[in-house]
């Protein structure tokens, strides 16, 4: 398969070239953030006419690193390379793996003459650790498994074949070197399993599996619709006849965002310039994902297509709401009534 060019990405490293900050990339995992950092930003640099000594490149999750993971042993280990006062480029993938890596990294912010950037499992290295942990001192960079742009620069059928599949299997990278259909199914569906509803599962201390299975279920067929956790408890409890408290429902929301499964778009009234608390609409990073939750059923094309112009807008840089205008008039016994149109 042939390199993918993901140049909205590397325009926003570029963007923030020394800039005194750790860039932390992160987003779901298998969705290309060791790829960015070790082929496309490092190729940049080399191009750009940086030596190659002056570039350190260290893949935490390579056996031959091993060592490194220890106590200041990754820090030792950096400075050691950096000889003179010339701008060093420092590149760590997953970073999560090294002890006390937060207190390492900032330590190293200290020296006056590099630049760092690292990748971090989404497992155990979210946005919600980013901004508690590096308190201002890290930069976060967030990417998407391909767009339909970014697929269609390597898939080898033409744009509808291409359109066909971009909406079924989605655009985690490692799809496309799936050469079946049945193949393309099971791997995400494997992936889903195994890598993210795990990672999910075991960094929360979910004891009721089943519960948060529903729920991912749920979400995947109800994507772009209005919804909270206690309509959405109310839903068990009716049609599936399994009942999950709205509070668990909201835990296992959070988790899911945190974890880059899924994004939740707010309901912004745009008379009042407020933000109304529920509902909300929630949208997959990955339609793949997303299908695969389904067993591949329920293909309906509107409802895609609008996750689909969510990601595109995501990915763009925008910030994307449900707009709504609240409306209030008082009723003949003078109460106040609050329609949303």
């Amino acid at each position: 398969m042939e390199s993918i060019k993901r140049d909205v990405y590397l325009k926003r490293l570029i963007d923030r070239e020394q800039n005194g900050l750790v860039k932390i990339i992160t987003g779901i995992r298998r969705c290309g953030k060791s790829y960015l950092l070790n082929n496309i930003f490092y190729n940049y640099l080399k191009n750009k006419g940086v030596n190659t000594d002056h570039i350190i490149r260290i893949s935490l999750d390579d056996d031959e690193n091993e060592d490194l993971l220890l106590p200041k042993a990754l820090s030792r280990y950096i400075k050691n390379l950096i000889v003179d006062d010339d701008i060093y480029y420092i590149l760590l993938d997953e970073i999560q793996l090294a002890d006390n890596f937060v207190g390492m990294l900032n330590g190293l912010l200290k020296l006056s003459n590099v630049d760092i950037y690292v990748t971090g499992s989404n497992s155990k290295f979210l946005s919600t650790d980013i901004v508690t942990e590096f308190r201002g001192r890290g930069d976060e960079v967030r990417i998407l498994p391909l767009s339909f742009s970014e697929f269609m620069s390597v898939y080898s059928g033409n744009a509808s074949n291409g359109w066909k599949d971009y909406y079924t299997y989605g655009g985690l990278p490692l799809v496309l070197s799936q050469k079946s259909e049945e193949a393309k199914m099971n791997y995400l569906k494997g992936q889903l399993k195994n890598v993210y509803l795990n990672d999910i599962i075991e960094r929360n201390r979910i004891q009721n599996e089943k519960q948060i299975n529903a729920v991912v279920e749920i979400l995947a067929s109800s994507i772009g619709s209005l919804t909270n956790p206690l309509k959405l408890s109310n839903t068990f409890k009716g049609a599936v006849n399994l009942p999950i408290a709205d509070k668990t429902i909201s835990g296992f929301l959070s988790f899911l965002e945190d974890a880059f499964l899924i994004d939740k778009a707010k309901r912004y009234d745009v008379k009042g310039k407020k933000y109304l608390s529920t509902p909300s609409k929630y949208y997959f990073t990955d339609l793949g994902l997303r299908n695969a939750a389904l067993g591949f059923r329920q293909q309906e094309e509107n409802h895609i297509m609008e996750n689909i112009i969510y990601l595109e807008l995501i990915k763009r840089g925008f910030s994307v709401d449900v707009g709504i205008i609240e409306v209030s008039n008082r009723n003949d016994d003078g109460k106040i009534i609050r329609n949303h149109y």
